[in-house]
């Protein structure tokens, strides 16, 4: 077996994504109906079984990548200038993505013709809460809920990470690592952050983000807190490697239930909308990510875009930027040779809240209700969706098809029915996971590309590593 893990990653996953589309297609076109959806759905157990991995992990690899990336900075003024550029680049990038969104849907008109007779009203649920009733609900939502209900999967799932985690650092401690209270340590944060997987990401980000000024602020007084966090952070992404290496065989799970759930008909049948949605995401990334890397930092941006396949082909497969975290933080720091500091505390950051490819989607959307039931939007609508768009787009979660839930935010800017909004997430609904896979490889790419810039302007990146073909 050890010719499988030779293969890099990205090949693996593109491997079970071939494969995965081939066996769901022949699965639904080969057996009955009913035979075919219970074997798939059998199948998908395995990719579901893939995210919830990866879900229980999210919170730990958060914290500890964070407070270590933030005292890595050693100044807190460093601190301010990272965030103001992170934010600033991420609010930029997303201005792009709307223009390029919204000039997608005037040039390929996907709802001109189009017919929603057949489509079922579905209602925008409370899945629809925006960023403030977010902020609202950080106060009263318990972080340890879903470890406390008791579902057997979590358990096992909460067990087997725990596991891994003991291993990793006790392979560290046998490799000269001699720090087997630092382990002992990390063993039992990383526990108590896998319970804690229900909690609220803001959070998280918040409280690393305060936890390390305040250690920072310590000066030598902290300074074992900082060791603590270096080694925890190298230890936790090792957990996280452990579970990458199940990613082609949970991507074939997923994509094989896709393919065969939803057929090839589905995807025909909004054939512009796709169009549309896919080459406005491939502009977004080659002109403007790629424009950044190119002109902007003076590096080849074919080197970028290789050192994060591995991190764009699980984005695809998982349609989730939250769960892709994991590897876009690896691709970043060893292929773009990005520094722990930055890394650590620009893309959990990224994950959260530059959402390019979900701005550049609810434009199109917005375009092609209007096209499809004959709104009439003058000069000034653009504008209003653009800018609604990309503040909605801030609050989106980081999970399959959560920018779909927030669509009636900015069909309200032109007055769009109740009843007609229920009728396009309706219609859209059942092949938004097709959509919802590219805008995530969008928002995964646009945080490299920002954790690369604020990386270049700060010097610190190792720009041999970023030019590097063997690295890649």
């Amino acid at each position: 077996m050890a010719w499988w893990f030779e293969i890099k990653l990205w090949k693996r996953v593109f491997l079970g994504l071939a494969l995965g589309v081939a066996f769901g297609f022949a699965v639904s076109q080969t057996m009955a109906p009913e035979a075919a959806a219970a074997l798939l759905d059998r199948v998908k157990i395995v990719g579901d079984v893939f995210i919830a991995m990866i879900r229980l992990v999210i919170i730990p690899l958060i914290f500890m990548t964070l407070v270590a990336g933030v005292l890595a900075l050693g100044d807190p003024a460093k601190l301010g200038t990272i965030g103001l550029k992170t934010i600033f680049l991420y609010l930029a990038t997303t201005f792009f993505a709307n223009i390029i969104g919204l000039s997608m849907g005037v040039l390929f008109r996907p709802g001109a013709n189009v017919d929603l007779g057949d489509a079922e009203p579905r209602l925008v649920t409370a899945e629809a809460a925006g960023f403030w009733d977010r902020i609202v609900a950080m106060a009263t939502k318990n972080p340890f809920e879903q470890f406390f209900a008791g579902n057997p999967m979590t358990l096992a799932l909460t067990a087997v990470l725990v596991a891994i985690a003991i291993i990793v650092a006790v392979r560290s401690t046998r490799a000269g690592e001699k720090k087997p209270a630092s382990g002992v340590l990390f063993v039992s944060l990383f526990a108590l952050g896998v319970a804690a997987a229900s909690g609220d990401i803001l959070v998280v980000i918040f409280s690393s983000i305060v936890f390390g000024v305040v250690v920072l602020f310590l000066g030598a007084t902290g300074a074992p807190v900082s060791r603590f966090f270096s080694y925890a952070s190298d230890k936790v992404l090792g957990v996280t490697q452990w579970i990458m290496e199940l990613a082609p065989f949970g991507v074939f799970a997923l994509i094989a239930w896709v393919a065969g759930t939803k057929g090839l008909e589905t995807f025909t049948a909004v054939f512009w909308l796709a169009v549309a949605v896919y080459l406005g995401c491939f502009l977004h990334m080659g002109l403007i990510y790629g424009g950044i890397v190119k002109f902007g930092l003076r590096l080849p941006f074919i080197n970028f875009f290789r050192g994060i396949l591995d991190a764009q082909m699980v984005a695809y497969s998982t349609s989730s930027s939250s769960a892709t975290l994991p590897v876009t933080i690896s691709n970043v720091s060893k292929n773009l040779g990005v520094s722990k500091s930055v890394a650590g505390s620009v893309l959990p950051l990224g994950a959260t809240i530059n959402m390019d490819g979900t701005a550049l989607y609810l434009g199109i959307v917005a375009l092609f209700t209007a096209q499809a039931f004959g709104y009439q939007l003058e000069p000034y609508h653009f504008a209003l969706i653009a800018v609604t768009a990309a503040l909605v787009s801030i609050g989106a979660a980081g999970i399959p098809s959560a920018s779909l839930f927030l669509l009636a935010t900015v069909l309200e800017v032109f007055d769009v029915t109740p009843e007609h909004t229920a009728l396009v997430v309706g219609f859209i609904f059942p092949f938004d996971r097709l959509l919802d896979m590219m805008r995530t490889v969008v928002n995964v790419t646009g945080d490299a590309a920002v954790a690369t810039t604020v990386a270049k302007w700060e010097g610190e990146i190792d720009e041999e590593v970023f030019r590097s073909k063997a690295a890649q």
